[in-house]
């Protein structure tokens, strides 16, 4: 049966930046440095995001800014700088990518491998290629979107106990007759730099991209340590509420990657400079098959396109990409959302290229714990097989799917709620028992259960 997840560890598909069609400058060669600023003060003194912003013209840095707090404990706060590193989630997936491509060029792996070769006890292993999972073709299923995911992610796991997870659930669908996307794939593609390599995942991407490229703030990640200058990640409801860590030893090549805006404009740009694979492996990368290419998507601006990838773990949020026809690179990287990072990129990149902008004004409605009664209740769909619990705390109205955990919904005007992280606006319609769930394209209409 499939899965529907409201709030997700992991971005499961490519955050598409699209802004509507203008005619689009060069590269900016003295970008709008103090209206990029102005975007980013906005949203930091409304507590609307926390996070770092970098931008990059033909190699060399032209903007770079930090905002809010990488660490919060009561009234003690330790503010975010540019050297902050924070988790990276599925950006993960694009070093992953290369890897497998460098692995490659050394004739130690071909497109056409099967996953056999080196799991057989994976369902449909003997179909599989490496290709299809660089993809998202393979259909294994995306073990994240389990419910049972929730009760381990926070535990260490070895490679064994994973590859027993992914060998007890069923195949999503038959390899090769679509595409959609699994973190699985890239787990896996991450045991196997390491089966071919003799080395961890870690020495791998020190040795084949950090150390190539003079990447000094990216590396594998583990439990989260302020005295290495690491971002927490903080969820928006009475103030930026801590969240819980995913244990690294899980989401491995598909997500556990640690780094800063600055060292990922210049992973971009090393990329597509040809330092990391050649360029005919590039091409293959960046071709789209059903919207994916292997370890990145395309993105829209207008009529340009960038190539790039986001993601998200716990509370972060990231995204990194690159305008091949302009030599412009940028990425950001969130630890608090309550702005969507859509649209803070949205319009950084608007002022970068000189396109029209107005600087969102934010104004929050204030509503007492009364406000919030006519909301509160047991919701079903005919549309999807959940349900969402609406209950709240405080003046804090809080929403929960099954077998999910509870978020925090954001008043952004009457009767309408806002969850950024996720993408989710709930449009209340309380005098019928009723609300619309809007979330990826979706609309969603549920009613309120009779007691």
């Amino acid at each position: 049966m499939k899965k529907f997840v409201l709030t997700s560890l992991y971005f499961i598909a490519c955050t598409t930046i699209i802004i509507a069609a203008s005619t689009l400058d060069t590269a900016a060669q003295t970008p709008n440095k103090a209206k990029i600023d102005s975007l980013l003060k906005s949203v930091s003194a409304d507590n609307q995001a926390m996070g770092s912003l970098a931008i990059a013209h033909n190699g060399s840095l032209v903007y770079q800014k930090a905002i809010g707090y990488s660490a919060i404990s009561g009234t003690n706060r330790t503010e975010a700088n540019l050297k902050t590193h924070y988790r990276i989630g599925s950006i993960s997936k694009m070093f992953t990518a290369v890897m497998i491509f460098q692995l490659l060029e050394e004739g130690k792996l071909t497109l056409d491998t099967k996953l056999a070769a080196f799991y057989p006890q994976l369902p449909n292993a003997d179909k599989i290629t490496i290709r299809q999972m660089l993809y998202h073709r393979s259909g294994l299923y995306n073990f994240v979107v389990d419910t049972a995911y929730q009760t381990y992610m926070s535990k260490p796991r070895t490679s064994a106990e994973m590859l027993a997870t992914f060998a007890a659930q069923s195949s999503a669908f038959e390899p090769d007759s679509k595409a959609e996307y699994s973190n699985t794939n890239f787990v896996l593609l991450g045991y196997i730099v390491e089966n071919l390599s003799k080395k961890t995942y870690a020495e791998v991407l020190k040795q084949k991209i950090a150390r190539k490229l003079g990447l000094l703030d990216t590396y594998y990640g583990g439990k989260t340590s302020t005295l290495k200058n690491e971002a927490y990640s903080y969820t928006p409801g009475n103030g930026w509420q801590q969240m819980p860590e995913t244990d690294m030893s899980i989401p491995g090549g598909a997500g556990a990657v640690v780094s800063t805006p600055a060292d990922l404009v210049k992973f971009i740009d090393g990329l597509f400079a040809g330092r990391l694979i050649n360029d005919a492996n590039l091409t293959l990368m960046k071709t789209m098959n059903d919207g994916f290419g292997m370890g990145m998507f395309q993105i829209s601006l207008g009529t340009k396109k960038a190539y790039g990838h986001n993601g998200d773990i716990d509370g972060f949020s990231s995204v990194v990409g690159y305008f091949p026809e302009d030599k412009v690179a940028y990425a950001y990287c969130a630890n608090g959302i309550d702005y969507g990072v859509k649209d803070l990129v949205n319009g950084a990149l608007k002022i970068y290229f000189n396109i029209p902008y107005t600087i969102p004004v934010f104004k929050t409605p204030v509503l007492s714990t009364e406000d919030l009664d006519k909301y509160v209740g047991n919701y079903s769909s005919l549309r999807i097989p959940i349900k969402i619990s609406v209950t709240k705390k405080g003046n804090v109205l809080m929403a929960q799917a099954t077998g999910q955990s509870a978020f925090a919904l954001k008043p952004v005007a009457k009767d309408k709620f806002s969850f950024a992280l996720a993408g989710i606006v709930m449009e209340f319609r309380p005098i019928f028992g009723e609300f619309t769930l809007k979330q990826g394209g979706g609309v969603f209409p549920f009613t309120k259960d009779e007691n």
